[in-house]
């Protein structure tokens, strides 16, 4: 748990034992840790270098009260990852300095291989300053729904995210729970009716484009630096994200009860989701199975939907879902 502080296993045993037990010695400690006294000792010594524990003249040592120890050490971390960042932003200007005018070996990286990319894709999200854009697309190859774990990292540094999904991807397993969580932390989501490749784009630096499997069967993909070649990816997603269809699911759990009734003054959360599925492209089986209703239950809340609105067709309904709000016009 305070690894991220620098203290080892053994640092943070002795110190917690200590919290419940003070005016300890390391005889005493060695026992009720069952650990080597040699191990304990040094895991002393280093706790009263760095202030956690306070040792008398006899020998014995008490733990020092956490919120003022741990808190002096956390400060200490957060000084040096703020400098830490001020040095980044110096040496991304100096990089980009020294960028201009490389050669084209200088300006594209070539990855193989799965925990490659997954590794260039995670660092492309660190790096970012102020957004991150991506073009979603199925397959998953090196990361799959869920396990985008420097998304959230980066929102909560400040990144604005923005994706626009391949219309056929919303049909892959779990990935509406994934679009639902990701919109909770505040990232906007588009639908394409097709997308031409995946990408991921962090401010205007770095890009990574996924290509086609390499002859040995491995996945390749490139890494771009700035360049005029990442200019036109930049234009390319910006043109795709202004004609996609905004997918409003936010607020939206996937744990509504699928038998609510739909009230007199206008459609259920469940029945927003549906409609919001449905105008992004989905098939009623798909927007089913993703809600896990039955084809039946969805064909019957539509047509509640529709006597609701006062309309026959479901273009019809979708025209006045969007004029009164239901959901999200494009």
């Amino acid at each position: 748990m305070l690894d991220v502080l620098g203290l080892g296993p053994d640092d943070e045993r002795v110190y917690r034992e200590l919290l419940g037990r003070p005016d300890s010695t390391a005889a005493l400690l060695t026992d009720q840790l069952g650990e080597p006294c040699a191990h304990v000792g040094t895991a002393l010594d280093r706790l009263v270098e760095w202030g956690l524990v306070i040792r008398s003249v006899d020998g014995r040592c008490t733990a020092a009260p956490p919120a003022m120890a741990l808190g002096a050490l956390i400060s200490q971390r957060r000084d040096g990852l703020r400098m830490a960042e001020q040095a980044l932003v110096t040496f991304a200007e100096e990089h980009r300095a020294a960028m201009t005018g490389s050669s084209i070996s200088d300006l594209i990286e070539v990855i193989t291989g799965v925990d490659a990319i997954r590794h260039r894709f995670l660092q492309v999200q660190q790096a970012a300053r102020t957004q991150v854009r991506t073009f979603i697309t199925a397959p998953f190859v090196a990361v799959p729904p869920g396990e985008n774990s420097a998304e959230p990292m980066a929102i909560n540094r400040g990144v604005h995210f923005r994706a626009v999904l391949d219309r056929a991807v919303l049909a892959e397993p779990g990935i509406i729970a994934d679009a639902i969580d990701s919109m909770r932390n505040g990232v906007q989501l588009r639908v394409a009716d097709a997308l031409p490749m995946k990408l991921v784009l962090a401010d205007a630096d770095l890009g990574l484009v996924p290509l086609a499997v390499t002859p040995a069967g491995d996945p390749g993909a490139v890494l771009l630096h700035r360049s005029g070649l990442l200019d036109a990816l930049d234009a390319l997603f910006e043109t795709v994200w202004r004609a996609a269809h905004p997918l409003e699911l936010s607020g939206i759990g996937l744990d509504t009860e699928p038998t609510v009734a739909i009230g007199a003054e206008g459609p259920t959360e469940l029945d927003r989701k549906i409609l919001a599925l449905l105008l992004a492209g989905l098939t009623d089986p798909t927007a089913a199975t993703q809600l896990g209703l039955s084809p039946r239950t969805l064909h019957r809340r539509l047509r509640r939907l529709m006597d609701l609105a006062g309309v026959r067709t479901r273009m019809q309904l979708g025209g006045h879902a969007v004029r009164h709000g239901w959901v999200e016009a494009s």
